[in-house]
């Protein structure tokens, strides 16, 4: 653990260590200036403020001792490379069109610097229509990086989701329009940085919708596991689904909504009013399986349907 004011920081939290140059007006106030010539260091952390939301906090430390100033930064830069759970390539998928259009500059001011300076290589594509990243993961090598991150809402994440899962299964020869088959467990990660019109799946998994959070939750390697159900119809596959699965005046309502993109967010409102006063009923039947009386944890490891 690093000391900082009047906390202790676990190694994990540590961000980067960088050698510090002081300027010469700190140099020249105070006992400093007694002092012939400081060295020193910087240590980028995870500061926790509340509601869930992390910040970027930075702490500084000095000594007259060169040889000592660089042996911390030799220390902390090996602690930090045991930290094996970190990505060091990702590959960035942005929707400049999603929520208010801000995705592009959310990732360019707020999360790329952070990225850059905690060593993570980037591979960044701007994606130009629906399903653009979907199709991409379908043609590159997915298997290089380390994780995907998408730059968007839940819509851009469940494109990313299904893009991820359907190569694996490609590349495994699983038949996905098979519901019986066991398909194969994608062990890339996904990291969501929310600049969408809904961010349901970055809040159920972080706690809150900042882009700040999300990309030090992605640095540092912090993990949620989340089960994905598949739908079918005459053993045909239709979709994936994490957050929910919508039939009816749901369902309707996002079909409207999807015309009316130019409208941002305020397009939910008007859709579901406008399908409301049209007074549709749907029918179905619904069937499900008992759970058992056991309890369980979303990281306990055991996928739905076990045993």
């Amino acid at each position: 653990c690093v000391h900082t004011e009047n906390c202790f920081v676990p190694i994990s939290e540590i961000i980067a260590v960088e050698e510090t140059e002081l300027n010469k007006k700190q140099r020249n106030t105070g006992k400093w200036q007694k002092m012939a010539k400081l060295h020193a260091f910087t240590v980028y952390y995870v500061k926790k403020s509340r509601n869930h939301r992390w910040q970027c906090g930075v702490v500084t430390f000095w000594c007259v001792d060169e040889h000592l100033c660089n042996q911390w930064i030799q220390a902390l830069k090996e602690l930090l490379e045991t930290q094996k759970s970190r990505p060091k390539q990702l590959l960035v998928y942005i929707n400049p069109y999603g929520g208010k259009r801000q995705g592009k500059r959310i990732y360019e001011q707020k999360v790329a610097p952070l990225f850059s300076l905690a060593s993570i290589s980037t591979d960044v594509v701007i994606t130009e229509h629906a399903n653009h990243a979907k199709d991409n993961l379908f043609e590159i090598n997915i298997y290089k990086y380390d994780g995907v991150v998408c730059v968007g809402g839940d819509g851009m994440f469940s494109e990313v989701m299904h893009g991820l899962i359907g190569r694996i299964q490609k590349d495994s020869g699983i038949d996905q329009n098979n519901p019986n088959a066991s398909l194969v467990q994608c062990n890339i990660r996904i990291g969501i940085i929310p600049a969408g019109s809904t961010d349901c799946i970055c809040y159920s998994t972080v706690g809150i919708s900042d882009p700040v959070t999300s990309a030090l939750h992605i640095i540092i390697g912090d993990c949620q596991p989340l089960d994905v159900s598949s739908v079918h119809h005459n053993n045909v596959f239709l979709k994936y689904a994490v957050s929910l699965l919508g039939y009816g005046f749901y369902g309707d309502i996002l079909k409207d909504s999807e015309k009316k993109r130019w409208m941002g967010p305020m397009r939910y409102d008007y859709s579901g009013f406008k399908t409301f006063l049209s007074h549709h009923y749907y029918e179905g039947t619904i069937a499900y399986q008992p759970a058992k009386h056991t309890l369980g944890s979303p990281r306990d490891k055991d996928s739905c349907r076990t045993g």
